[in-house]
């Protein structure tokens, strides 16, 4: 399997995620980083005018990715991970979704959360990755170890 684990991380934690997936599963990482990076008020998930709340409100919001793009002609699987957001996606997860062509290849997402599962993150991501095989996912919260990681990655 050559594979990619491609991330957004608002706050680090989905980072220490990803990174434990690509060491466990020897795939390459690449951060999805936002061309405007997000403050702690545009965190605030209470206040209706924040970014991101914003940005969630509006459907065909796609907040812009810094940086070049990976070369997905290199990967078979790509592992996408995120911080759960208003039960989804963050919107610059499908920026990168829709900034590819992911035909033939397998969409793994994991995410992080305080409180919630994957919500219909993987149902949304499969109308966006067209031509891919979006998997049901997993959340990674906490440490799990590389063996753990390993064995939910060949299942997928």
């Amino acid at each position: 399997m050559r594979a990619l684990v491609a991330y957004f991380s608002a706050t680090g934690t989905t980072a220490r995620a990803a990174r434990r997936v690509a060491e466990a599963v020897g795939a390459d990482l690449f951060e999805i980083a936002p061309e405007t990076p997000y403050t702690a008020a545009d965190l605030n998930w209470n206040d209706k005018n924040s970014r991101s709340s914003r940005e969630m409100a509006d459907e065909k919001c796609r907040p812009a990715v810094a940086g070049d793009s990976p070369d997905m002609s290199r990967y078979d699987t790509v592992f996408v991970g995120f911080p759960i957001w208003w039960y989804v996606e963050p919107r610059i997860i499908d920026t990168f979704l829709e900034a590819h062509d992911l035909s033939g290849k397998t969409v793994v997402p994991f995410a992080t959360s305080g409180g919630s599962g994957l919500g219909k993150a993987p149902q949304r991501m499969a109308t966006l990755a067209a031509g891919a095989t979006v998997t049901k996912g997993r959340l990674i919260n906490g440490n799990p170890g590389a063996d753990e990681l390993r064995a939910w990655a060949k299942r997928m």
